[in-house]
């Protein structure tokens, strides 16, 4: 599970950069009104926010606090033509293919000093310029795997499952529709698996709006998102690049009280953040004691015994039992040892399917 990443992905100045740098925290990403100033993706490793950690780092007294993480990708501007190689395409579309999940920034708010590659603020003709270079360089890539297999194929029977899979997922390419809204069997995925399909991948769409929208919503550019997105079962994520940038650079309280005044719960980065974290199908268990409150990643459906690895190997091969206790009882008990004394602690073995906000200790050999 090395290496999960979100790629974030849009026209030039959509707000991509600008998003990246908030996102570090630091000016790691050089944002310029004009578009390519994005060369090299940025790889930009984030904490995953959670509040359960200081909680309970509060009632273990814990000397450090370790949240999971995640890593983002800021990939540069795709222009129309990306799959014949226009613009700086054919490399965009590799750093595209290496990540998990795409994180599409779609520009909704108006603004005559900030240039539009297009010439007009249109987010449904952006996001479907960026859908069609992705769907066209799936094509080819399908069209260029078909054209291998069917002269293999003459002397491999073996192979003719996957060429039927290729020719149903041409078929529905050529319709102009991703990857992820064609329905395979079990099978089937698998057959296709290795190919790493850029439009089989989950997007989240990452609205960028003017900073008076991010309350009421009302700006029809983002409502057309929202209704897009419906449509292919993709989520939406409203957020104010410039003024993320701008939170990004106070401290804790300062931010707060920001939000407060701005009448807003909490930064859209960190719902863009955790949204990314679940899509890829991740949760976190969590440990805690007086050198550190943990949280530790692992896929959704992880068993005990393979939640103990992500600690060491040691405890995995080791393993004995997982005394487990939800993040919320040792909250309403103050700790492990009242949790045990109320008959809150459940004794667990190996094959036990790990919630998210479990608290674990682990007894091995």
């Amino acid at each position: 599970m090395k290496g999960l990443s979100c790629g974030i992905v849009g026209l030039p100045n959509v707000g991509k950069s600008t998003l990246f740098n908030a996102l570090l925290k630091k000016q790691k990403a050089g944002a310029s009104n004009f578009p390519f100033c994005t060369i090299d993706p940025n790889v930009g490793v984030v904490d995953v926010p959670d509040e359960r950690l200081v909680t309970l780092s509060k009632l273990s007294n814990s000397q450090k606090i370790i949240p999971a993480t995640m890593t983002f990708v800021d990939i540069a501007g795709l222009v129309k033509g990306a799959a014949q190689g226009e613009g700086l395409g054919n490399k965009f579309l590799a750093n595209i293919r290496e990540t998990d999940v795409i994180i599409h920034v779609v520009r909704c708010f108006e603004d005559e000093e900030v240039i539009h590659v297009e010439g007009k603020v249109d987010p449904i003709s952006d996001i479907e310029v960026i859908n069609l270079e992705l769907i066209l360089a799936d094509l080819q890539m399908t069209e260029n795997i078909l054209q291998k297999l069917e002269k293999q194929a003459k002397g491999n029977k073996g192979l003719l499952p996957e060429i039927a899979v290729l020719k149903k997922v041409h078929e529905h390419l050529n319709k102009n529709q991703p990857v992820r809204s064609l329905s395979l069997t079990k099978e089937e995925a698998t057959l296709i698996k290795s190919h790493h399909y850029l439009t089989e991948k989950e997007v989240i769409y990452v609205t960028n709006v003017a900073e008076d929208d991010l309350q009421a919503l009302s700006s029809p550019h983002y409502k057309k998102v929202v209704e897009y997105a419906a449509e292919e079962g993709s989520q939406v994520i409203p957020i104010c690049a410039k003024l993320e940038e701008e939170l990004a650079q106070l401290d804790g309280e300062e931010a707060a009280e920001y939000l407060t005044d701005l009448g807003l719960e909490e930064p859209g980065l960190s719902r863009v953040i955790r949204l990314g974290f679940k899509t890829l199908g991740l949760i976190t268990f969590l440990t805690t004691g007086e050198q550190e409150t943990r949280a530790w990643t692992i896929r959704s459906g992880a068993s005990a015994q393979e939640a103990a690895g992500k600690i060491h190997t040691d405890i995995q091969k080791g393993f004995i039992r997982a005394e487990v206790v939800t993040f919320e009882d040792m909250v309403e008990c103050s700790g492990r040892v009242a949790a045990k004394e109320a008959g809150k602690a459940r004794s667990e073995g190996k094959e036990y399917v790990v919630k998210d906000g479990d608290v674990i200790l682990f007894f091995h050999n």
